[in-house]
């Protein structure tokens, strides 16, 4: 396998559930415990700008309604994406993913930008974040790991920018994904941390590729993967896993 640049943890879309998902205050939290890398959701507004934002709707996040993809950035940009949270977080934006990225940047932080599209917009999705990532993250040492559940997405993103890393998501194994994550170049399978096993790891290692899993919240569940050879471990318990 070819060196592998990014941290064992992995910082669930910021800071977990101690802080507003997917937004900046997220990430500075994560990084407050210490993390150093970080998984977020990445989909595109109706104009084609990239932001953070994990349901295709609006209401569990933000005091928005109705889907995102919908509205163009300058209407999602005034939405609250924090008071639903805590009233601690209230009036936090929704960020672009750009603003993430120079965030991430400045810091000497890593990234996991798993593609969300809105249904229907999956290679479009792909295409647009892994343009705009291959630009921000020009000449840098390590560029961030593309993510998704959508074969489709992680295709737009290796047409685009075949040399930036992707990763395939799986919440079941099923048929015919090993060689989906082969046609798709990828360098890591991430699994609901339920469906690994030696045989599974040992598989997904012979291809080159790395295991990772999600979420892990239970110190138990981590110390069972970690003695399975897996690679990565991303977790909303940023308060009880320290990333060293």
């Amino acid at each position: 396998m070819q060196p592998w640049p990014y941290p064992r943890w992995i910082a669930h879309r910021g800071a977990g559930k101690l802080a507003p998902e997917n937004t900046l205050a997220a990430f500075r939290l994560g990084a407050s415990h210490g993390y150093r890398m970080f998984e977020c959701d990445a989909k595109l507004s109706a104009d084609g700008v990239p932001f953070l934002l994990h349901d295709a709707t609006l209401e569990r996040t933000s005091n928005g309604h109705g889907i995102a993809g919908d509205l163009s950035w300058h209407a999602l940009s005034r939405l609250d994406a924090g008071a639903w949270h805590s009233r601690a977080h209230a009036g936090e934006p929704l960020p672009t993913l750009e603003a993430v990225a120079r965030w991430c940047l400045a810091n000497g932080h890593h990234l996991n930008i798993e593609l969300k599209p809105t249904p229907g917009q999956e290679r479009e999705t792909g295409e647009a974040v892994a343009a705009l990532a291959q630009r921000l993250w020009q000449g840098a040492a390590v560029p961030p790991l593309l993510t998704s559940f959508k074969p489709e997405a992680l295709a737009g993103a290796q047409a685009v920018a075949p040399q930036l890393p992707r990763g395939l998501l799986l919440d079941t194994l099923w048929e015919g994904w090993q060689p989906t994550a082969r046609e798709r170049g990828c360098v890591a399978v991430i699994c609901h941390y339920a469906l690994w096993t030696a045989d599974t790891v040992e598989r997904v290692h012979a291809e080159g590729m790395r295991c990772l899993s999600y979420t892990v919240n239970d110190e138990s569940v981590a110390q069972h993967l970690l003695a399975l050879g897996t690679d990565g471990i991303i977790t909303d318990r940023v308060d009880l896993f320290s990333p060293a």
